[in-house]
């Protein structure tokens, strides 16, 4: 009995392990994370790189953007970085490249790139191609997607899923600001029919009481 025990507790203990291990693997991609992003707007995407090598450091890292209008970069020190456009002055791509003296990053370690991005395309999901260079010279690309089956592929692209944008936002938007415009408008012309009216009154009062001087 208590054998049986033990080994059920070892089965456990070992399945568990890899569990565990297998998520450990599976957080070591590249990955990007933009709170608030949405269909047709702007936002800030942080991608996340973790170095998977042993031997040597991550000195360069690439990722391709959707041709977008904005796509600007948070200075991180020791880094520098260069936009790749197009004929039309659209960004393609994103580089971030180790200064001199800088080794990169290191076994067991991660560093974050952020972009400043927009206007986002108008779908549900989008995905940004990642190139990862080594200081040994190995080069890794994140530009798989997700299996058939669902699983995960072993390098997936950073992927961001896009909230979408309210259909009637623009229409409300304007309706409202017509409908303050109206409202100030009416407000103006009835504070300018008070101002005539007392005008008038005024002017009235006046106009009696010289006639009540001359008659006096």
């Amino acid at each position: 009995m208590k054998t049986s025990i033990s080994r059920a507790l070892g089965t456990a203990v070992t399945a568990a392990s890899l569990t565990l291990l297998g998520a450990g693997i599976a957080s070591a991609h590249v990955t990007v994370d933009a709170p608030g992003a949405s269909q047709g707007g702007y936002a800030v995407a942080t991608f996340k790189v973790p170095n998977e090598s042993d031997t040597a450091t991550t000195t360069k890292v690439t990722v391709a953007v959707p041709n977008l209008k904005s796509a600007r970069t948070e200075p991180i020190p020791g880094w520098t970085a260069k936009a790749d456009k197009n004929d039309q002055g659209q960004v393609t791509a994103v580089t971030w490249t180790a200064d001199p003296g800088n080794p990169g990053v290191g076994q067991g370690q991660f560093q974050r790139f952020a972009l400043s991005l927009g206007p986002l395309p108008k779908q549900d999901t989008v995905s940004f191609n990642a190139t990862q260079t080594y200081s040994d010279g190995k080069v890794v690309t994140w530009d798989q997607k997700e299996n058939a089956d669902g699983t995960e592929p072993e390098h997936p692209a950073p992927t961001l899923h896009l909230a979408a944008k309210g259909d009637g936002d623009d229409d409300h938007a304007t309706t409202t600001e017509a409908k303050d415009s109206s409202d100030t408008d009416n407000t103006a012309r009835w504070l300018g029919g008070i101002g005539l009216a007392l005008g008038a009154l005024g002017a009235a009062l006046g106009l009696g009481s010289v006639i009540r001087g001359r008659r006096a």
